[in-house]
């Protein structure tokens, strides 16, 4: 099973309260792909290269990505990739919980490290053209995610702080590599 972690980055914030998602621009994708075991990015004039290996996935990986990066991802895409099958941790994580959790939260419970930045420093550093900073905080972003997941698939749970008291959220993680759905291509030859 060929999976794809994934992350995004935009290149400048909502600009009001009334804005919404739709007024974000797309500055990186990171990602991580099972089949070769590496992390790698892509700037949108580079989206063209990305296309290829997500067609080919049986499953995307993300932290919110169901509600946010397949939604602004898919406004650059041929496609559309709601019709490949993903699995968003965050939203197992609400289901079970009841309430949303930042990655951060879990990955400090969970990995005993965190993230190494937030969205609106990657949005200062790619208005300030430190392309390099945002790439490194994207993949650190999905290296993070994979692990969470990885661990989830082992432990059918994951850990956050509550109250000062480390907690686990238990998953059931036995369906999450067998969904059914498959893949589709766009923009590959047939």
């Amino acid at each position: 099973m060929r999976k794809i972690v994934f992350d995004i980055e935009t290149a400048n914030l909502i600009p009001s309260v009334r804005a919404d998602a739709s007024d974000l621009e797309l500055a990186l994708v990171g990602i991580h792909d099972s089949e070769t075991d590496t992390y790698s990015s892509y700037t949108k004039d580079e989206l063209p290269n990305l296309w290829p290996i997500l067609e080919r996935a049986d499953l995307l990986i993300g932290f919110n990505s169901d509600a946010f990066d397949i939604p602004l991802l898919n406004r650059y895409y041929p496609g559309d990739l709601t019709a490949i099958q993903s699995l968003d941790i965050l939203k197992e994580v609400y289901q079970t919980l009841g309430r949303r959790l930042r990655l951060d939260t879990l990955a400090r419970a969970t990995l005993g490290r965190g993230k190494i930045g937030d969205g609106t420093k990657s949005v200062d550093w790619w208005q300030q053209v430190l392309v390099e900073k945002v790439r490194e905080y994207c993949i650190e972003d999905v290296r993070l995610t994979k692990e969470l997941y990885d661990f989830a698939r082992a432990n059918n749970y994951l850990k956050y702080k509550d109250l000062n008291e480390i907690r686990e959220i238990k998953l059931d993680t036995s369906s999450w590599e067998n969904r059914g759905k498959t893949s589709l291509t766009y923009t590959l030859p047939f």
